[in-house]
C-alpha cells in the first residue's frame, strides 16, 4: 500500500514504537516494507478511533442517570434506539441479541469515517485494509449467528434454494453470492470515504476558507450514510441467516 504522507501521529508512532511493530508484523510473516517506518497511517487512525471509542464510553458510563439524562446520554440512546427499531423491522422475532453488535459496527464506522474533518488527521476507512476487515467481521458474524440459529444442516439449506432439484446448480452460486457479500461491503465503503477525502483536501487545496466547509459538511453527511447503510446490510445477511424456512 502506498502512503504518500505521513500524520504526525503516525511519525510519532514510527519514531518512538517501530520495534513492537516490527516484532509483531515479522511474528505474523507480514515484515514491514520500511522497517525504519513500519507503522502506517492507517494503523495510526485505527488505534486512535478504537481509543476514542473506549474514552467516549469510559467518559460516558458514569454519567448515565435514569432521572436526568444529559445530551450526550439523550444522542447515543436516540441512535441506539433507532438501530434496535431497524434490527426489530429486518430480523423480527429474537433480534434483541444482535443489537449490540450492529450498534458497534455503527459507532465505530461513524466515528472512523468523521476522523477525516478532523485537521491533522484522516480516516481510516478511506483505506481499503479497514473496511475490508470490518466486512469479513461481518460476514463471519452472520455465519456464525446462522449457524447457531439453525445448526450447520439447516443453516447449509439456506444455500440449496427452496427447490430440493435444483439444489446442485443453486449451491455454488449462493456460495459465489455469500463470497461477494464482504467484497461489495469493502468497495462501498472505502470507495465513498476514500473520493469524499480526496474531494475534501482537493478543495480545501485551492480554497482554504469557506468552499471547504461545505465539503466538511457532506463528508460529515456521507460518514452518517455508510455507517447506515453498512449497518443495515448487516441486519439483512444476519435476519436472512437466521430466518427459517416456514418465515
Amino acid at each position: 500500500m502506498i502512503q504518500h504522507h505521513e500524520l504526525w501521529l503516525t511519525a510519532l508512532l514510527n519514531q518512538y514504537l517501530s520495534g513492537p511493530a516490527n516484532a509483531f508484523l515479522n511474528a505474523a510473516g507480514h515484515p514491514a516494507a520500511d522497517p525504519a517506518h513500519p507503522w502506517r497511517n492507517w494503523m495510526s487512525m485505527l488505534i486512535l478511533t478504537i481509543l476514542l471509542m473506549m474514552v467516549l464510553a469510559a467518559l460516558l458510563r458514569p454519567r448515565l442517570s435514569v432521572d436526568k439524562p444529559g445530551k450526550a446520554q439523550l444522542l447515543f440512546e436516540s441512535i441506539y434506539g433507532f438501530l434496535r427499531q431497524q434490527s426489530s423491522d429486518v430480523i423480527g422475532h429474537g433480534f434483541e441479541k444482535y443489537v449490540p453488535m450492529f450498534a458497534t459496527f455503527f459507532f465505530f464506522i461513524l466515528i472512523g469515517n468523521l476522523m477525516g474533518i478532523i485537521p491533522g488527521f484522516e480516516s481510516p476507512t478511506m483505506y481499503y485494509v479497514v473496511p475490508a476487515g470490518i466486512a469479513m467481521i461481518s460476514f463471519a458474524y452472520y455465519n456464525v449467528m446462522g449457524v447457531k440459529a439453525q445448526g450447520l444442516v439447516g443453516h447449509l439449506k439456506h444455500f440449496a434454494g427452496p427447490l430440493w432439484w435444483l439444489a446442485w446448480f443453486m449451491f455454488p452460486l449462493e456460495i459465489i453470492s455469500h463470497c461477494i457479500r464482504p467484497v461489495s461491503l469493502t468497495i462501498r465503503l472505502y470507495a465513498n470515504m476514500f473520493a469524499g477525502e480526496e474531494v475534501t483536501l482537493g478543495f480545501l487545496a485551492l480554497a482554504p476558507w469557506v468552499v471547504p466547509v461545505v465539503f466538511m459538511g457532506l463528508h460529515a453527511f456521507v460518514s452518517f450514510v455508510q455507517a447506515f447503510i453498512f449497518t443495515l446490510l448487516s441486519m439483512v445477511y444476519v435476519g436472512m441467516a437466521v430466518a427459517h424456512e416456514e418465515h
